[in-house]
């Protein structure tokens, strides 16, 4: 979808839509009341689509207005962007609105590019072994066109399961309607309670699996969490774990053990290429019932309005992590009781994106590294503190976000406890939906830091925090000044 003055252009969108259906446009145009005519003008960005329209469009498909956001060709635009400052593509001098341009004119060639790239990059770190051939010719069978059968789907390099799966978590919007009731509805049945999961649980389990729980101190010696010894029924949980963590690892065995048909069947319609995708995504589908399992969807959605999102609130109602709360925050979006569309991002302290997910426009680095201006970075020099930012993108969208280290200090001399911390933000449009818009100057300018997707594909020319030059962008070296940054960027001409 694009915006020109005001109105909404979303003919790319409508097209998908009527695809998945296998809708004729004449079809389509008839169960809307429209001319075939006036459709097809729609679809192709000659028309914008009237509000009447939009709202016919999201029952008649099932989706929210949301869906039709622009935040995929901007995750598009960007991830060319990264690609293309790869010195293997030196040459190639693209504007923003080029790339824009190729996009919107061909969605799926952008994506076939990003599926080959994606390719090149895992040959090149497997030192030009003979997977090179393989991971190559598979990319180039879905870069010609092949039938989904034939081929791995868009980004899903048979070499990068972990990519994989994140691309198609994100396709979803983050969110597994099946799974997700499922969970709630276990919850409802069995009277589990805020704050007190962790003795019903256990009972649960005890009751219909007969499976004991129960400590193993070498468990922990071996960097395990917990294990399942299925022929001795125990749930064995590593000596230490916290409240909030023994919780849900029970609740990722009980969605094993109860719903194993669910999970599978998401894993299953992902369309995912390899075994080894696969499989990381039925890791995912029991920590996603395992999250809607502590946190029921619709008496977290009412707690997290009635607190105002306050997260430290909601950790202590519901007795679960930090990090849970603003995970599960991040998957609220169902269709008609859907919640603030935030974005989520665990990283560790040398930058490495551990987990991300985006319901907004807001859009991460692919091959690079995060922005040093984010204040996940400020959060590791004050462990424990959260600390609250206004940003505002290089696409001018303005967000509010709050970060803070999570994880568990180390229960020795010897020990390295693993420093990471999380990121949970919004449009500032909800700003006032959020207790930590308290105290904010909103109108402030001054308030507003700029952030980028990583300096490779950040076009800011004037910061003094760029580590690299972006890409598309003539390098000046020379004349008679010196900045913090040795050099200067300008738009390459055409």
């Amino acid at each position: 979808m694009s915006k020109r003055a005001g109105k909404v252009f979303a003919g790319s969108r409508i097209r998908e839509l009527r695809s998945r259906g296998g809708q004729t446009q004449q079809a389509l145009a008839a169960e809307l009341g429209l001319s075939p005519s006036y459709l097809n003008q729609i679809e192709n960005d000659q028309r914008p689509v009237p509000a009447p329209l939009m709202v016919k469009l999201c029952n008649l498909f099932g989706v929210s207005a949301a869906w039709f956001g622009d935040s995929d060709e901007i995750r598009q635009i960007q991830a060319l962007r990264e690609i293309l400052g790869d010195p293997l593509f030196r040459s190639a001098s693209l504007r923003p609105t080029d790339l824009q341009a190729a996009i919107r004119a061909a969605p799926a060639l952008a994506e076939c590019f990003a599926t080959l790239y994606h390719a090149y990059r895992a040959a090149r770190h497997t030192g030009h072994s003979g997977a090179e051939s393989r991971v190559f010719s598979e990319a180039a069978r879905g870069a010609a066109g092949l039938p989904p059968e034939e081929r791995p789907g868009a980004g899903q390099v048979p070499v990068a399961p972990y990519d994989a799966v994140g691309d198609w978590v994100q396709r979803e919007n983050n969110y597994f309607d099946e799974i997700d009731r499922c969970a709630e509805e276990l919850y409802e049945s069995e009277m589990l309670r805020e704050g007190i999961l962790a003795a019903s649980l256990v009972r649960y389990l005890s009751d219909r699996h007969g499976i004991r729980v129960v400590t193993d101190p070498d468990l922990d010696s071996r960097a395990v969490i917990w294990r399942f010894d299925r022929r001795g029924r125990r749930l064995l949980m590593a000596d230490g774990v916290p409240s909030e963590s023994s919780v849900f690892c029970m609740g990722q065995v009980i969605g094993r053990l109860d719903y194993a048909r669910q999970l599978d069947r998401a894993v299953r319609r992902s369309g995912l290429a390899t075994a080894d995708a696969r499989d990381l995504a039925r890791v995912g589908m029991g920590n996603y019932f395992a999250g809607a399992l502590l946190l029921p969807y619709r008496r977290f959605r009412q707690a997290a309005r009635d607190r105002k999102h306050d997260l430290d609130q909601l950790q202590r109602q519901f007795g679960v992590s930090f990090e849970q709360v603003c995970h599960r925050l991040s998957t609220m979006q169902r269709p008609g009781e859907e919640g603030i569309p935030f974005y989520f991002i665990k990283t560790d302290i040398a930058g490495n994106i551990l987990k991300s997910h985006s319901a907004t426009r807001f859009s991460l680095p692919r091959f690079g590294g995060l922005c040093s201006l984010w204040n996940v970075f400020r959060a590791f020099s004050a462990p424990g503190q959260l600390h609250v930012q206004v940003s505002r993108t290089t696409d001018d969208a303005v967000f509010l976000n709050v970060a803070r280290t999570v994880g568990h200090a180390g229960v020795s001399y010897f020990d390295r406890p693993r420093s990471v911390a999380v990121v949970l933000g919004c449009s500032v449009a909800h700003a006032p939906e959020l207790v930590y818009s308290a105290g904010l100057d909103l109108s402030d300018e001054r308030m507003i830091i700029p952030i980028g997707p990583g300096c490779r594909a950040c076009i800011r020319t004037d910061c003094r925090h760029r580590a690299i030059p972006a890409a598309g962008f003539q390098i000046d070296a020379g004349g008679e000044e010196r900045g913090v940054v040795p050099y200067h960027m300008a738009p390459a001409p055409g």
